[in-house]
């Protein structure tokens, strides 16, 4: 199964997400310019278990990207199902007050 394009415009930035063994990092990219617009990981969250740490640090993006008067975003799960982690993030990022 092939791998959908996802692009990020400068009114809808892209929310990518990479998962390791034991952290979870997300960034808010303008495709166009090829620039990030704003990052969070779980790096930075010290208590809780993974899950939780990644509904922080979708909270974390969040206020960040609202900050920057960014609202809407599109979601770029890559290669990871969306499912423990990656959904918890991008719970987080909702209750946050981002959309998509």
């Amino acid at each position: 199964m092939k791998k959908k394009n996802i692009f990020g415009a400068k009114d809808r930035p892209r929310l990518s997400v990479y998962r390791s063994n034991g952290q979870i990092y997300a960034q808010i990219i303008d495709d166009v310019e090829g620039k990030t617009l704003a990052s969070s990981s779980s790096l930075k969250i010290k208590s809780g278990k993974k899950s939780e740490k990644a509904k922080s640090a979708g909270i974390e993006i969040a206020k960040s990207a609202i900050a920057k008067k960014i609202n809407t975003v599109v979601f770029d799960r890559g290669k990871f199902k969306y499912h423990g982690r990656v959904k918890a993030l991008a719970e987080g990022a909702r209750e946050g007050g981002l959309v998509f």
